[in-house]
């Protein structure tokens, strides 16, 4: 009994852990899930076996991240209305704007947060045959109108985009462009990153004297590189499929493939190798800004005092008529 037990607990202990890595997972090693668990065991093994090399070049790296909610947000939703006259057309567009503009008004966005941006207003032509006796002659002749705009919507909060596109479905507008994220003030946020990694690198200097490496002896060069990406820059996209069977291959009959539905998910920048993440744990896509320093110290070379060059008097012997020698120094002014 307790081996059934233990048998259980252990499968729903494997299945929990599938269901945590998710279809994205799964799908983008091409459902290869063994094989990621190897690979990542190798890594881990290869991180615990590394070798370290002693280098006469102090390196201190500091690297911090600041995970930003944007302050506001502007949506960009295209329009493209056809009529069968110029007036027509711009008549038609008038009113679904409207109709965009009031629902929009009545969920809380402003009328000066709706900015409507005219991209063409051009005419649209068809091809017509022209018969003759002899011949066939194709001619173009206008046949309406296309007028394209985008409306810009700016929202503060990320709950209202919901309405927003409601009220754009309701009046048949699906093309969804984009959507921009903006920071009031940037500046703070950098000034912020810079006094925090000014701590974290008196900590690892201090570090290093403790160890007893004086590093006033060195020669101190520095770089450094800061970085703001927006969630746009980080969608991947994956398929989540399964075509296991082999059945199908033992027929005779050709095997039409499926067309799998292609999905998207927001895969931030990782934090293992950053010493500060400031606001760590999100939920909705933020902004992501970096600020990177690095220090490398080289010893100093030693002052080498200058050699004196030993001076040497010249000397003359006098040899006097009863042998005596007597020694002089030659003195020069």
């Amino acid at each position: 009994m307790k081996n059934k037990i233990c048998t259980l607990l252990l499968l729903i202990s494997s299945v929990v852990s599938a269901q945590l890595k998710g279809n994205a997972t799964t799908i983008s090693m091409q459902n290869s899930v063994i094989s990621e668990s190897i690979g990542n065991a190798a890594i881990i093994q290869q991180f615990r076996h590394q070798n370290l090399a002693p280098d006469p070049v102090i390196t201190i790296n500091v690297k911090a991240l600041n995970n930003i909610i944007a302050n506001s947000y502007t949506a960009v939703f295209n329009i493209i209305q056809i009529g069968k006259s110029s007036e027509e057309t711009n008549n038609l567009m008038k009113d679904r704007i409207i109709k965009v503009k009031n629902e929009l008004l009545s969920n809380g966005i402003s009328e000066e947060d709706i900015i409507i941006d005219v991209i063409s207003f051009v005419p649209v032509y068809e091809t017509i045959m022209e018969k003759k006796l002899f011949s066939k002659k194709y001619n173009e002749v206008p046949k309406g109108f296309e007028l394209q705009q985008n409306i810009h919507i700016k929202f503060t909060k990320v709950h209202q985009f919901e309405n927003i596109l409601t009220a754009c479905a309701n009046n048949e507008i699906y093309n969804l462009v984009k959507i921009d994220y903006f920071i009031n003030d940037i500046q703070t946020v950098y000034k912020n990153l810079r006094l925090e990694i000014v701590k974290v690198l008196k900590e690892k200097q201090q570090f290093h004297t403790d160890l007893g490496f004086d590093l006033t002896s060195y020669q101190p060069i520095i770089a450094d590189t800061k970085y703001c990406y927006f969630p746009k820059e980080f969608y991947k996209s994956y398929q989540a499929f399964s075509s296991s069977s082999l059945e199908a291959f033992d027929k005779k009959q050709g095997v039409i493939a499926a067309e799998k539905q292609t999905s998207y998910y927001y895969d931030p920048i990782s934090y293992k190798d950053y010493d500060i993440v400031i606001n760590p744990s999100i939920v909705e896509p933020v902004i992501q800004i970096g600020l990177e320093i690095k220090l490398q110290y080289t010893s100093k070379a030693k002052e080498q005092k200058p050699v004196e060059k030993e001076v040497t008097k010249t000397k003359y012997f006098l040899v006097s008529p009863d042998g005596k020698i007597d020694i002089k120094e030659l003195t020069t002014s």
